[in-house]
Order: structure tokens, then C-alpha cells, then sequence
């Protein structure tokens, strides 16, 4: 691949941002998300259990051109898998980074990739409680009650290096949430009671993923 095309690539990752500094991840989102998922690979979905799931990442040092066809390649994974966000260790990669395409409460579709993220501590008359149903590519066929936020802000780095901050409401916010929590080591079955884990664990053993993952030994 061109130098020229590389960074044309590598650039696609670069949003504009809002007055008060938030990337504009609605622009472009359908041409943006198809570009990634057509020059990326998909592979198969690491399911609970597997190392990479239990740990939290490495920190992104470098923003090349591996880590953009990383990004291409989670995007087609999530595509395969039809989820709304992807973390880099649900393929078996030890980096923080996520990808998202994910709609919220009013439709509109939000598309982006952040490396690095960190939650924002939000004030406590920010902290409306959602205790809506969530589900996980990691843990396929299984759904489970769990109270987040119906607003969250990350800070973080897109693919270039450049410092980023994503904000989201409603079932966006539980997105952020959640993949940013996978690059620290933590599944949403983490955060259930005994017997909410054991009975989503039990659906998961009697339900078949509707795509490709990999065998846990």
C-alpha cells in the first residue's frame, strides 16, 4: 500500500468535533463503516472463558497502519457477528481499543473507533440509572437486566494519536460502557448477582451463536 494511502486510511479515523469538544461520529457513519468493514477481515468471537476476556489490555502506543487495518478488521467482525460494538480482545487482540456502530434512543447511528478509553467520572446529578437488558457477543445467546448510566462520556485517542472524547445517551451510553469495561478485563456478567451470572451462563449452554467464535480449551 501508497504512503498516500495509508494515511488516507489512517485519517479516516479523524472527526470533526463539536463546541464542546465531542467527535461528531454521526457524519458519514453509513460510508464510514462500510469502508472499514469492506477492507477489513472478520474472525471469530472469543467467548467467556478465554484468557484475552479475563485481563485487562495494553495500553495503544502505536497509531500505524496495523492498527488501522486492526480497526478495518474489527469492523467486519462486528458486521459478521451483527453487534453494535466490538473490543479488540473479543478477536483475541491485547490492545484498548473499541469499535462502535451502535444507534441511540432516538436512531440516530453513531460510528467510531477509541483507543485507550477512560469513563468520566459523572456528576451525581448525571447519574440516571438504566437497568435495561444487555447482551454481549462474548457471551452469545445470553441477556441479562444490568443497571448503567443513560449517559456516558470516554476519553481516549482515534486511530491517529489524537486525544478524542465520545459521548452517548441511552442505549449508546450502555455501549461505551460496556466495550470500555471489556479492555479492563470485565464481561457485563461481571456486574451480575451469583444467580444472574449462573442463569445467563446457562443460556449461553443452551443457545447456538449465529456466528463464528473460538473454542475455549
Amino acid at each position: 500500500m501508497a504512503q498516500q494511502e495509508t494515511d488516507e486510511r489512517i485519517g479516516e479515523g479523524v472527526l470533526p468535533t463539536d463546541e464542546d469538544g465531542f467527535v461528531v461520529d454521526t457524519v458519514d457513519a453509513k460510508e464510514r463503516e462500510a469502508a472499514h468493514r469492506e477492507r477489513g477481515t472478520s474472525r471469530p468471537i472469543t467467548v467467556v472463558g478465554h484468557p484475552a476476556l479475563h485481563k485487562e489490555c495494553r495500553t495503544v502506543t502505536e497509531f500505524d497502519d496495523g492498527l488501522a487495518q486492526l480497526i478495518d478488521d474489527m469492523f467486519a467482525s462486528q458486521s459478521t457477528a451483527e453487534g453494535v460494538g466490538l473490543a479488540a480482545n473479543q478477536i483475541g487482540v491485547d490492545l484498548k481499543v473499541f469499535v462502535y456502530d451502535c444507534q441511540d434512543d432516538e436512531g440516530v447511528r453513531h460510528v467510531g473507533a477509541v483507543c485507550n478509553p477512560v469513563l468520566v467520572e459523572l456528576d451525581p446529578a448525571r447519574r440516571r440509572l438504566d437497568d435495561s437488558n444487555e447482551g454481549c457477543l462474548s457471551v452469545p445467546t445470553a441477556y441479562a437486566p444490568l443497571a448503567r448510566t443513560d449517559y456516558a462520556e470516554v476519553r481516549g485517542q482515534d486511530a491517529r494519536g489524537n486525544d478524542i472524547k465520545v459521548r452517548g445517551t441511552g442505549y449508546f451510553a450502555r455501549c461505551l460502557q460496556h466495550e470500555t469495561d471489556h479492555l479492563y478485563g470485565y464481561l457485563y456478567i461481571d456486574r451480575l448477582s451469583k444467580r444472574e451470572r449462573k442463569a445467563a451462563l446457562k443460556q449461553m449452554a443452551e443457545g447456538t451463536p449465529r456466528y463464528p467464535t473460538v473454542p475455549n480449551d
